[in-house]
């Protein structure tokens, strides 16, 4: 059989099962998305304030991490602030040079395997040295806040996001690792967002109303009157807001499990709290004010809630590169 048939029966199939529409490749599309954001974190990592020295500087943003963490891992986050206090130059250029090299290598198809191995260890990194380990064990790693750190979702997503040629799954997220083993992530993950919403400082309401009050400062009037309204709400509350958001987690984890109807509404409601708490609590990263390292855990998390929405059977049936080649072989 010629090369010129074999790809007309690959599109005659692909056809059948699709409607004529030819098909879409979810997952790259997927894959694209995080590599903006890759890139946009990059961008942000060369604003000018990011290479000097002194407690404006981006050591010193690194430093004030190491506040209320134990002693092992407030040393080794003052360890990191020294050395980027040292060459503030230097290591800013390279910090910036790495997230161009995983932006630009996951949009390029043959090194997309290598950069998302490379975002996966430096995600880790960043988490524990740039985030403060999320502000878990300082009690302070509330999803309202970005816990359990956004970068963390970064080393979740490119997991999720393994170039593979399988297809017929039920959600993206699965094309890679399988069902049974997405699902365990997932609920695994949001599991942790539940718990992490109503323990420490994440029910207390004045922790919460602290929080906003911290970013309010330089915010755009329109962002700076949805922060008095939120933390406003959060002060008197708070702590009901936090057992809503860890009741909303729980229902998220379990969505896997749910008929694709009913999942599909809990990701919609989702998909909606996190894109509110992102603009109400987290200031849209503090992207506006130029002091942020990246756009915070909100845009990451609508990432992770889309790459789980239930396909539609006709393309959960498409079939796989292994029942086409089957099918040309013969």
């Amino acid at each position: 059989m010629t090369v010129r048939e074999s790809e007309s029966i690959e599109r005659r199939l692909a056809e059948e099962v699709r409607g004529g529409r030819p098909p879409r490749d979810l997952q790259r599309t997927f894959q694209l998305l995080l590599a903006t954001i890759w890139l946009f974190d990059a961008v942000l990592q060369l604003q000018p304030f990011m290479f000097t020295k002194g407690a404006d500087g981006f050591s010193g943003m690194l430093k004030g991490l190491a506040d209320g963490n134990p002693a092992w891992v407030a040393d080794t986050i003052r360890w990191n602030a020294s050395i980027v206090a040292h060459q503030p130059i230097l290591t800013n250029a390279a910090f910036a040079g790495i997230q161009f090299l995983i932006a630009f290598g996951i949009g390029y198809r043959r090194t997309t395997k290598y950069a998302l191995g490379l975002s996966i260890a430096w995600a880790l990194g960043v988490w524990w040295f740039g985030e403060g380990a999320g502000g878990i064990f300082q009690g302070g790693a509330t999803p309202f806040g970005g816990g359990p750190g956004g970068v963390l979702f970064y080393a979740v997503l490119a997991v999720l996001l393994w170039p593979s040629d399988g297809d017929g799954r039920p959600f993206v997220a699965a094309q890679s690792i399988g069902v049974l083993a997405a699902k365990v992530i997932w609920i695994v993950w949001w599991a942790l967002l539940a718990v992490l919403s109503v323990v420490g400082a994440g029910r207390s309401p004045q922790a919460l109303h602290d929080l906003i009050d911290g970013m309010m400062a330089g915010e755009p009037g329109w962002l700076a009157h949805i922060d008095r309204v939120s933390e406003g709400f959060m002060l008197h509350h708070g702590t009901a807001a936090a057992i809503w958001l860890a009741v909303l987690c729980v229902a998220i984890a379990i969505s896997v499990l749910l008929p694709a109807p009913v999942a599909r509404v809990i990701l919609v409601i989702g998909i909606t709290v996190f894109f509110l708490i992102w603009i109400g609590v987290q200031n849209l990263g503090g992207i506006l004010v130029g002091g942020a390292t990246d756009p915070n855990s909100g845009p990451v998390a609508i990432l992770l809630l889309l790459m789980y929405w239930p396909r539609t059977d006709a393309t959960v049936a498409a079939p796989s590169n292994e029942a086409i080649s089957t099918e040309v072989e013969a």
